[in-house]
């Protein structure tokens, strides 16, 4: 059976999921906002909010956990990964956790960004300089905000993407990004 996530539990997301669901070969994660359309979805098996009416199958569960939706998208894409590291706000430590099986480090200069221009650049620099040391043999994963993943590559990703990157002269150069 086949893990597939969609994000957003709207009448197309909802619609989307039923018709995969359906099909009976997945295991469909349904990732809703509001906490009342994952109860709907959950105990009746309807979205009373987006499409009412339209029974929801049983391979259909919902969640407003994100993390907790991407998790096998993670496991199935199996890179292999030797260190975690997590900005200290919970947001980031549970998608650290839960997308990674384990306890994270913290690693204070993922945590939002400073707002003085040099504390700022100070944080930044940390970041380059932890990747740049880094010799591990397998890969390397931060869990930051969206800030600073901007301020480092001028890559905006969206929810449930990865931006890959690699040192290059005083910055960063991105390889690749990577939807889950």
């Amino acid at each position: 059976m086949s893990e597939i996530c969609v994000i957003g539990a709207g009448a197309w997301g909802t619609g989307l999921a039923i018709v995969l669901g359906r099909k009976g070969t997945h295991h469909v994660r349904l990732w809703a906002h509001e906490s009342d359309v994952c109860e709907s979805i959950t105990h009746q098996r309807v979205n009373e909010k987006f499409l009412p009416g339209r029974a929801i199958p049983d391979s259909v569960t919902a969640s407003n956990n994100l993390a907790a939706v991407l998790e096998p998208l993670f496991a199935a894409r199996a890179a292999p990964i030797e260190r975690v590291l997590s900005s200290r706000y919970c947001r980031c430590l549970d998608t650290a956790r839960i997308a990674f099986e384990g306890e994270p480090e913290t690693f204070a200069p993922l945590d939002l960004l400073k707002t003085d221009a040099t504390e700022k650049a100070a944080q930044l620099a940390a970041i380059v300089k932890e990747i740049r040391g880094y010799s591990g043999s397998d890969n390397l994963v931060m869990v930051t905000h969206l800030e600073n993943i901007v301020a480092l590559t001028g890559v905006a990703p969206r929810e449930g993407e990865a931006v890959v990157v690699a040192p290059d002269g005083d910055g960063l150069r991105v390889l690749g990004r990577v939807t889950f």
